[in-house]
């Protein structure tokens, strides 16, 4: 039997042109695959208006939580409306609606009453993740009541993670049964589950959520225990881009891409995917296709593991990280053990070190704020909680903090190229990197550069992809 997993982002639900798109696309494939799992994430803007009630309820803040459950509530019954429903099933979507906008009141009412100076991780997931909830109750009700049988599943119910609230990583063997138990007796009587992306639970049944973009990695997952034949990614977008439209006007579609590369994109500032999602569908061997939903006749980018690239350039990234220098060669194992103690109490991330490095004079090291901690908010809390607790180390007064950007360039076989990376160093002729680094994977060459010239390199090495 032929299984398709399709995961539809914030950005191809939060409106009613944009359900009807996904509407059409579930009625097309679910005629040309026999069993057909939707997960679904939160609208766009949810998650974030969710964790600031949170932390309006951590500083008991009544009417600015209350104030953003309101406008959730009025929101999503809107959209609801606007689908035009039967009678029957508009009044038990208002219902569900209503009642997981009340749990998540609950939640922070319990917080507020209890007012501290951090707001614990177990309690932000629990709140967090009633967005997701929310936009699969929405689709399960538009297909129901156009005959199509919809059911929503909470992901707590399906996805067993480790206890690491804020960035779990689901367990697959216990996934696996709990996808047995619920979800294929449904596939196999041709019922739709529309699994809600980014939440999990742990063993003993406590919520916990997979970091920014989890929806991704939830589609992963469900694609391995399913043993689907394919991951449609949707969102806005055509497919996985040459480098960030946002920054770069001439940034192009990738008809194909390897894993290897595609990886390198998540792991380097690609928001598009979740870059814990990647490899758990190469060690499978399922192909993945990241399509635009507002064109769904087009093939978007095919993600498989041919290697379609080698030796040349494909694409170019950026990403925000926090540079450490020292005057002197200093402890980098002592320092290292405070960013990563920091930044894990900051954002629920261990430090990803990209480079560590000493000489007799100086020593340097440099880390990226991962993308599902929250960006540039994140790694602004993390500098400001670094410069005081480098002050409990000895050699504290040698440490200057700092930001910086990581650009990447991205290619399969790249870094066994020597005339390809001498093009990309020429390229930036008269920018004086800070540090240059090649990924493990051979599909990368970062640069670690000052804020002030990330622009500039990234167009500059971008002009050696068109």
């Amino acid at each position: 039997m032929t299984t398709l997993v399709m995961k539809f982002g914030g950005s191809a639900l939060g409106t009613v042109s944009a359900l009807t798109q996904v509407f059409s696309i579930v009625v097309y494939e679910y005629k040309r695959w026999d069993r057909l799992l939707i997960v679904a994430s939160a609208l766009d803007g949810v998650t974030d208006m969710l964790l600031q009630a949170a932390h309006l309820a951590q500083i008991d803040n009544q009417r600015g939580y209350r104030r953003i459950a309101a406008n959730l509530r009025t929101r999503h019954i809107a959209l609801a409306d606007q689908l035009a429903l039967g009678t029957q099933e508009r009044n038990a979507l208002h219902a569900d609606i209503n009642q997981l906008i009340f749990e998540m009141l609950e939640e922070c009412q319990a917080v507020s009453s209890r007012p501290s100076t951090t707001l614990s991780p177990a309690v932000s997931d629990r709140i967090i993740g009633v967005g997701e909830k929310l936009a699969a109750r929405i689709i399960a009700a538009l297909l129901r009541d156009n005959n199509l049988k919809g059911v929503a599943i909470d992901g707590t119910d399906v996805i067993v993670t480790d206890d690491v609230h804020g960035n779990a990583t689901p367990l697959l063997d216990e996934t696996l049964e709990q996808v047995n138990s619920h979800l294929l007796s449904m596939l196999e009587h041709q019922i739709i589950p529309v699994v809600t992306g980014f939440i999990g639970a742990t063993v003993d049944g406590k919520t916990t959520t997979m970091g920014r973009g989890g929806s991704d990695y939830t589609a992963s997952v469900l694609a391995i225990c399913t043993d689907a034949e394919e991951v449609w990614i949707w969102s806005d977008v055509d497919g996985m881009m040459s480098a960030d439209p946002k920054e770069n006007h001439e940034a192009q579609m990738i008809p194909e891409m390897s894993y290897d590369e595609v990886a390198e994109l998540a792991y380097f500032g690609a928001r598009i995917l979740h870059a814990k999602m990647v490899r758990p569908l190469q060690e499978h061997n399922i192909p993945m296709r990241i399509k635009n939903v507002y064109k769904p006749r087009q093939n978007g980018t095919l993600i498989h593991n041919a290697k379609v690239h080698s030796g040349r350039t494909i694409a170019v990234t950026s990403i925000s990280g926090i540079g450490l220098k020292a005057n002197r060669s200093g402890s980098l194992s002592d320092v290292i053990g405070v960013v990563d103690k920091t930044l894990f109490e900051t954002t629920g991330s261990h430090a990803d070190v990209m480079i560590s490095s000493q000489s007799s004079a100086q020593s340097f090291l440099c880390f990226v704020v991962p993308l599902h901690a929250g960006g540039l908010e994140a790694v602004d809390a993390v500098r400001e909680a670094l410069n005081e607790r480098l002050d409990s180390l000895k050699d504290s007064t040698f440490w200057t903090v700092e930001p910086i950007m990581v650009v990447t360039a991205i290619g399969e076989n790249l870094n066994s190229h020597a005339s390809l990376i001498a093009q990309i160093l020429q390229k930036i002729e008269g920018i004086q990197p800070i540090s240059i680094a090649q990924g493990p994977s051979q599909c990368s060459l970062s640069l670690i550069v000052s804020p002030l010239d990330a622009e500039d390199v990234l167009n500059r090495i971008h002009q050696l992809l068109v």
